[in-house]
């Protein structure tokens, strides 16, 4: 779901923060998300065919089951948005209480733990001030909304980095091994299902030609550029295969066994997301300008008759 009304990658706050905690619930085949995310949401407004080529799939019943109905049939309502905005848990997304059941800390770590409290409370502040209000109708304007909440994503996650990694580092071994061991063990026999969710994401870092050959293909099936705008679409297509190698570069081997070293990797995977997004913005805005205003009507709404065709 890479879309809610104007709000981009909507479960972003839970995403980032309860990875930290709770990995088993993301494996390695959370990352391919990212492609589907980047690519779907500026070429595929009404939802886009990239499940196959992202080598994982994301969960979307249980996520419908979270929107009001009015949002699950396309149509968020004002107080759907808003949710993803102003994330209702807030401060306790972060799993404080269990934090000092199992590290039960002495006097000074306590007011380690409280400076990371009230970062965490910080980074929800930042996050909602960041919150669209336009949905945006254009494959640029997608783009630009997507720049906006990822960066909006990178200062939550860089307000509270520091006070965690000062908190982790305060830490006796013990404290430490019993921290490590706060959600579910990461090292534990998996599953059939999670052995398969593991295997798919490892594949998020292989050739994904699809990715630049099914959009590119379908604006031109679409738009049908004209001579003097094909230069700009090719230049749009080298783009869009960069930015693809953009994602691959942070694509992880493992899942690090701290929760410091999660919200790194976080940290860098939501990097590499604003770099491949900026690498695109150019060539996207120069072949879009190129455009006639009929041509832009069709590319606005690239995935519209797709859409319709599957129901």
């Amino acid at each position: 779901m890479a879309w809610v009304g104007p709000v981009f990658w909507p479960y972003v706050y839970f995403d980032i923060f309860h990875y930290t905690f709770w990995p088993h619930a993301y494996f390695n085949g959370y990352w391919a998300y990212a492609y589907d995310d980047i690519f779907e949401g500026i070429f595929w407004p009404y939802g886009g065919p990239y499940s196959k080529y992202a080598y994982a799939a994301p969960y979307p019943e249980r996520m419908r089951a979270a929107l009001p109905r009015a949002a699950s049939r396309g149509r968020p309502t004002a107080r759907a948005v808003a949710q993803f905005c102003e994330p209702a848990e807030g401060v306790t997304a972060w799993p404080f209480e269990r934090i000092e059941s199992a590290v039960r800390p002495d006097e000074a770590q306590e007011r380690l733990l409280d400076d990371l409290k009230a970062a965490a409370a910080k980074a929800t502040e930042a996050f909602k001030a960041a919150c669209p209000t336009d949905v945006p109708m254009t494959p640029t304007g997608r783009l630009q909304a997507m720049v906006e909440r990822l960066e909006a994503t990178l200062e939550a996650i860089r307000i509270v980095r520091p006070p965690l990694e000062a908190f982790y580092d305060s830490l006796s071994d013990e404290q430490k091994a019993r921290f490590n061991l706060l959600g579910p063990d990461v090292g534990r026999a998996r599953t059939g299902d999670q052995a398969r969710a593991e295997g798919e994401g490892s594949a998020c870092g292989e050739p994904k030609p699809g990715l630049v050959d099914l959009p590119i293909g379908r604006i031109e099936e679409v738009v049908r550029p004209r001579e003097s705008q094909q230069k700009a679409l090719d230049e749009l297509r080298e783009t869009t295969a960069g930015a693809v190698d953009i994602l691959q570069s942070e694509c992880p081997d493992v899942i690090p066994q701290t929760p410091v070293g999660r919200l790194e990797q976080m940290e860098r995977r939501v990097e590499a997301m604003v770099s491949a997004a900026e690498h695109i913005q150019p060539a996207l805005e120069i072949f879009y300008a190129s455009l006639s205003s009929e041509q832009k009507a069709r590319f606005n709404t690239l995935g519209s008759g797709s859409r319709n065709q599957q129901r």
